[in-house]
């Protein structure tokens, strides 16, 4: 099955753009496009950063800085699992040879 794509309108901080996307993606495309609108508002709000292209790089460092966290605690999630996994294997094998031990 061919995905097709299509021209999605967006409007960020007052300024409309055309993206192409495919045609299953324009949901999740609108709703990046929100999530930026909203950062990128929240910095020109504050009045600390002048200039579109300044407000611009200020919410891709915040955003980019808040997917590099979740990946790091989303990795040392995975590590705990694994070790959680070990540490459950290390001790069914040890009860297993007491519970052969005891007959």
């Amino acid at each position: 099955m061919r995905s097709t794509e299509s021209g999605v309108q967006i409007n960020i901080l007052g300024k409309e753009y055309s993206v192409a996307c495919p045609d299953e993606k324009r949901d999740e495309l609108l709703s990046a496009a929100s999530f930026l609108d909203q950062n990128m508002r929240e910095i020109q709000q504050s009045g600390a950063v002048l200039g579109t292209e300044r407000v611009a790089v200020m919410a891709a460092l915040n955003i980019a800085h808040d997917l590099l966290s979740l990946r790091e605690n989303t990795g040392l999630t995975l590590e705990m699992e694994t070790r959680i996994k070990a540490l459950r294997k290390n001790l069914e094998e040890a009860l297993d040879g007491q519970a052969e031990m005891e007959l």
